[in-house]
């Protein structure tokens, strides 16, 4: 399935909620946005919206539902016989995504800064997997840092760990 394919099929569902869309904007490998491993290639959309809370609700929910449709739909077009990799894809709407993630690397940013000051472990707010793998990403680069995710459900959160200068 190829990029046009599928932004008609993200526009053809959500003109379908009766909400009109504005552009779809596609950009390849936005890796500043999706902190992607090397040689993953990623497909971001950016979509402009009239009416963008219906889409985002509490959260960001509705927007990660879109996302999870969109995929499915993208899986289920793809015939099973076929070895083909399943493309990877980022809808966001009115740039929530990005002003979500540009957040999540603030916070991590501001969380591991009190863990070195204060040389202990600093737990952030529960999140979801998307964002913790944003954080934990983020901050793999620290050496005197370490993550990891702890709890169940949906009080799971990242732990941020001094370690010390390695």
């Amino acid at each position: 399935m190829d990029k046009k394919e599928i932004q008609n099929l993200i526009k053809e569902l959500i003109e379908k909620t009766t909400v009109l869309v504005k552009e779809i904007s596609v950009l390849e490998e936005e890796a500043s946005l999706t902190n992607t491993k090397e040689g993953t290639s990623v497909t971001y959309f950016g979509v402009e919206v009239q009416e963008p809370h219906l889409f985002i609700g509490h959260n960001g929910e509705g927007l990660f539902a879109l996302n999870h449709l969109v995929r499915k739909m993208i899986e289920n077009k793809i015939p099973k016989t076929e070895k083909m990799e399943i493309p990877q894809i980022m809808i966001d709407i009115n740039g929530f995504q990005k002003k979500r993630i540009d957040n999540l690397r603030a916070v991590a940013h501001m969380m591991a800064e009190r863990a070195r000051y204060f040389k202990s472990n600093i737990e952030v707010d529960p999140m979801p997997a998307f964002e913790r793998r944003i954080v934990h990403e983020f901050l793999s680069t620290a050496t005197d840092l370490k993550t990891e995710s702890v709890g169940f459900g949906s009080s799971r959160r990242v732990v941020i760990k001094y370690i010390g200068a390695i």
